[in-house]
């Protein structure tokens, strides 16, 4: 595969500057290679870059001569300004990923995929590493774009990779392939819950035979046997990692919430050797995530949670299937095709606390099976949660803010909610 990218006479077209296109740019600069143009449908963002023609016809005409379009995540052909032509070309688009490979035949790597929980297994599996002396890179959908990574040492390298840099994605290799699960999520994106799926079973295509596949779900081990992949299959049974689950004594790590991360991580470890003395030792000082599932306040009886993360009801289980005595703020934009089955866990729910531009699609959700108020925004969220809660005394209550949906009616982005959530709690404490 090194010699595709190799031969001079190849030539690319970068689509997409932001963070992951801008690291291609920097990449190709850096190692002398200038067969490749570049475009972006926001003018100001091609400007930056030095571009500072509006003439689509030239970029339409570029798409066709080259011989790979590296797409950056997130682009819809959909909704693209040269969607025409992207289409036209789809065969030859690939991803930055693609170029990591395709660059670095040799070097070994974990990628990790699924809906939900990928950013949490990286930051584990990459703690345990580097407390067991393997050295260690972290990119992809979590930090740094994988091309913008430090390869010096040789490390292991760890990627988070997302459904969207999949689906354009060709080239993609690891040597430890691991998928979490799988939910309906990005459907407004993706063309049917299927591309969705296929998009996330991409991490298995190229594998061959000494490489490793990790997976949890009996639905996907069918898939995994029809496909016919080549590589070992570990089909990863919670029962082995909950034998060992008491032993860590890390509060965040032995929740509910974490059980199916750390099961993946288990038996990795046991594959790269690290014995679970070892292993047990590293996850002591593992510190969680922001807004996931982060447990950021402890006041008397009550327990404040940010899970502001959780944009789907998938998302959200998590959470309300690990807590009791729920004042539940949720909201914001739905996620297309999203379901929520409370069945199990309605239960745990004291109260719901609607918030967003879009309290009607949550009050149809909740209509009927929980308590709720519809509060809007969520500073009077929060003024209501402490209205209800006052007078709980005799037992612990949990304030969780798992919103199983996007922050984009609203906020910027999931961080600014959490952020916010956690602000004006904060304040709240301060003025008692």
């Amino acid at each position: 595969m090194a010699s595709l990218i190799s031969n001079s006479l190849r030539t690319f077209c970068i689509y997409g500057l932001g963070k992951t296109g801008t690291s291609v740019v920097n990449y190709f600069n850096n190692n002398n290679f200038k067969e490749y143009c570049i475009w972006d449908d926001d003018k100001a963002k091609r400007a930056l870059h030095g571009f500072t023609t509006n003439d689509t016809i030239v970029s339409s005409s570029c798409l066709d001569r080259a011989d790979f379009i590296v797409m950056s995540p997130g682009i819809s052909l959909k909704k693209a300004s040269l969607k025409k032509k992207l289409i036209k070309n789809k065969d030859k688009i690939i991803t930055d990923l693609d170029l990591f490979y395709l660059f670095n035949p040799t070097i070994k790597s974990i990628v990790v995929t699924g809906t939900n929980g990928k950013s949490t297994t990286c930051k584990i599996l990459e703690h345990v590493l580097k407390k067991n002396n393997i050295y260690v890179e972290l990119g992809g959908n979590i930090g740094k774009p994988v091309l913008d990574l430090n390869l010096e040492k040789n490390p292991i390298v760890i990627i988070e990779a997302s459904s969207f840099q999949l689906a354009y994605s060709k080239f993609v290799k690891p040597d430890y392939a691991i998928l979490l699960n799988i939910t309906n999520d990005h459907l407004d994106w993706h063309v049917s819950a299927k591309e969705y799926i296929n998009s996330k079973f991409k991490i298995f295509s190229n594998q061959e035979k000494n490489d490793f596949a990790f997976i949890n779900n009996k639905i996907f081990l069918k898939k995994f046997k029809k496909n016919k992949y080549k590589s070992k299959l570990q089909f990863i049974n919670l029962k082995k990692y909950k034998k060992i689950k008491k032993k860590i004594k890390n509060d965040y790590l032995n929740s509910e919430v974490n059980e199916q991360n750390m099961s993946f991580v288990y038996y990795l470890s046991k594959i790269l050797k690290i014995n679970e003395k070892s292993l047990i030792n590293s996850l002591k000082s593992f510190k969680g995530l922001p807004h996931r599932h982060e447990i950021f306040c402890k006041r008397n009886n009550k327990i404040f949670i940010n899970d502001s993360k959780a944009t789907s009801f998938e998302a959200s289980k998590f959470a309300l299937k690990s807590n009791k005595n729920i004042f539940w703020i949720v909201g914001g934009l739905p996620k297309t095709g999203d379901r929520f089955q409370l069945k199990e866990i309605k239960k745990n729910i004291v109260k719901a606390y609607i918030i967003g531009k879009h309290m009607k699609n949550f009050k149809r959700y909740l209509k009927g099976k929980i308590n709720f108020r519809l509060c809007g925004t969520l500073k009077n969220a929060v003024i209501q949660v402490f209205k209800d809660s006052r007078n709980i005394t005799n037992k612990k209550i949990t304030i969780l803010l798992s919103p199983a949906s996007a922050s984009y009616d609203q906020f910027k982005n999931f961080e600014n909610r959490g952020n916010y959530f956690k602000n004006l709690i904060i304040k709240k404490f301060k003025k008692n």
